[in-house]
């Protein structure tokens, strides 16, 4: 039996990790080395850092940090911001990560995930998907350039096509979620688990372990947090009790 995932993100700009609602409004939130050291220690079962500037400052990730954190922790680093080709993905497997994620780029030229995919291995090529909910109510539309830009693309279909391109993962957000502690969007993930046959790793919204189980319960693979975290208000070790004390196995 795989067991499901938790996994702190860092949200780095600028060297440092931030954190905002809804991608908006980011705060200083520490120092990405001392915050994946404290989260590995703590059980995490893998880490992801997304550099949240990158593709709307048209630059590269910085790799820098990506090598020191890799330094510093012996768990899967997931990575993404400003990953535009295969040659930015081979950069930042050299720097340390094992998997990257490829958001705004891979929607716009889908073919950069076969290529990542074929070249790298299809467990390297993540697809992450911002998801914000039609003002109508009717589904989902895929968010881009960091939460900047609606494209008027239903998110699901995008994730069906992220599949048939060779993805071997999805990093689901709830742009709606984002930051606000009101749990995952529940019925995102049930929609995508019904539609790709891909591991979700379900972001967007989680404040306590109930909504960790309850992502779990439709589908998601992996509970992505990291309000919680960054404000002590769970370590990774609380949040593995007390999924334990609910029935999930960890």
């Amino acid at each position: 039996m795989v067991m499901p995932r938790l996994i702190p993100c860092l949200d780095v700009r600028d060297g440092r990790v931030v954190k905002g609602v809804k991608f908006q409004g980011l705060r200083d939130a520490g120092d990405p080395v001392e915050r994946a050291t404290l989260y590995a220690d703590s059980g995490a079962d893998e880490l992801c850092m997304l550099d949240v500037s990158a593709t709307v400052e048209g630059r590269a990730n910085a790799v820098a940090t990506v090598a020191a954190v890799r330094r510093a922790i012996g768990i899967p680093l997931l990575v993404g911001g400003g990953v535009r080709s295969l040659d930015d993905a081979r950069r930042l497997l050299d720097a340390g990560a094992d998997k990257v994620a490829m958001n705004t780029a891979a929607f716009e030229s889908p073919e950069i995930v076969g290529e990542v995919a074929e070249a790298l291995g299809a467990q390297c090529a993540i697809v992450a998907i911002d998801a914000a909910r039609r003002t109508d109510g009717d589904g989902w539309e895929v968010v881009v350039a960091g939460g900047t830009r609606r494209t008027g693309a239903d998110a699901v279909a995008w994730a069906e096509r992220a599949e048939s391109l060779g993805a071997g993962e999805l990093l689901v957000t709830s742009w709606d979620r984002d930051g606000t502690g009101d749990g995952y969007d529940l019925d995102l993930l049930t929609a995508l688990d019904a539609a790709t046959r891909l591991p979700l790793i379900a972001s967007g919204g989680a404040r306590d372990e109930r909504h960790m189980k309850g992502a779990l319960e439709r589908g998601a693979s992996a509970v992505l947090a990291a309000s919680i975290f960054h404000d002590g208000d769970r370590t990774v070790a609380d949040c593995k009790r007390a999924l334990a004390a609910l029935g999930v196995p960890v």
